[in-house]
């Protein structure tokens, strides 16, 4: 026995809305971030080859001699020379040497210090009065002292460097820490957390944005302190080769040294701005 079942159609099909096809390729909003970077990097370019010009103009129109005042390529004639010895490489080794050692330590005793003073109220009243009175004294007075007690070799260029970066990593720190909301402070002591829990988990991270800022300034003042060293007492790195370039009258020497340190600060600086962006993506 065969059984036929009719199936009604029915009297009209809905169909769904097609959704839309999302583009391949990256959102428009990082897009529109990479149209602003490149343009960044062109009004950057612009500017750099305005100043050249201008330098370049300053020189014929004033006729300066080459020890007054270098043109761009004479500048840049010494530079090649200069690249194509070993000795140029020494130099900025040295360089870089005291001002990373000088960073760790600055850093290191910055955040420490920084970090009991920012929870002991006492502590601070105690302390506040040296270490203002350590900022009065000039850097450059200080570091003849330093070359005496820790000689001429390259201990005595990492403790300025660290003396200079000291004061604004140290300030940083303790108004990073304590800026923690006291409603946090509070649910994380509700939830059971510990000394170091409160730290991993709360105060260091909220304190980030206010450390890095605090690190980039040190990080620019640490080229500073590097070569304030290298002035009072050295036989090597970019601010003996100023230095030297003042004594021998050598004005393009000198120049060459004073952009190859203006190069590892902005280096140095970009490099904590990376950082800081990857370690604070949260908050985009």
């Amino acid at each position: 026995m065969m059984l036929k079942e009719n199936y009604a159609l029915p009297d009209r099909i809905e169909s769904k809305p097609a959704r839309a096809v999302q583009p391949a390729g990256p959102s428009p909003a990082r897009r529109r971030r990479s149209r602003q970077r490149l343009t960044q990097a062109l009004l950057i370019l612009a500017g750099l080859l305005l100043c050249i010009g201008l330098w370049q103009a300053v020189v014929v129109l004033g006729q300066y001699a080459s020890y007054i005042l270098p043109t761009p390529g004479r500048v840049y004639s010494r530079f090649v020379k200069l690249l194509a010895s070993e000795l140029l490489w020494m130099h900025i080794r040295v360089t870089l040497g005291e001002i990373f050692a000088g960073l760790g330590l600055g850093v290191t005793s910055a955040f420490l210090l920084g970090y009991l003073i920012a929870r002991s109220r006492s502590l601070e009243r105690i302390l506040s009065p040296y270490i203002v009175a350590s900022q009065a004294i000039p850097i450059i007075a200080l570091a003849p002292l330093l070359v005496i007690w820790f000689g001429f070799g390259p201990l005595s260029k990492v403790v300025v460097t660290a003396l200079v970066i000291f004061f604004p990593l140290l300030v940083n720190t303790v108004v990073g820490l304590r800026s923690v909301e006291r409603d946090l402070r509070d649910l994380m002591r509700s939830l059971g957390a510990d000394r170091w829990q409160m730290f991993r988990w709360l105060e260091l991270p909220a304190a980030l944005p206010v450390l890095f800022g605090g690190l980039k300034i040190g990080v620019t003042l640490s080229v500073v302190g590097a070569v304030v060293g290298e002035f009072v007492g050295a036989d090597r790195g970019l601010g003996f080769l100023v230095n030297l370039g003042r004594g021998l009258l050598d004005t393009p020497l000198m120049f060459v040294a004073i952009f190859l340190l203006v190069m590892i600060a902005l280096l140095l600086y970009g490099l904590v701005a990376l950082l800081e962006g990857v370690l604070l993506s949260w908050r985009d």
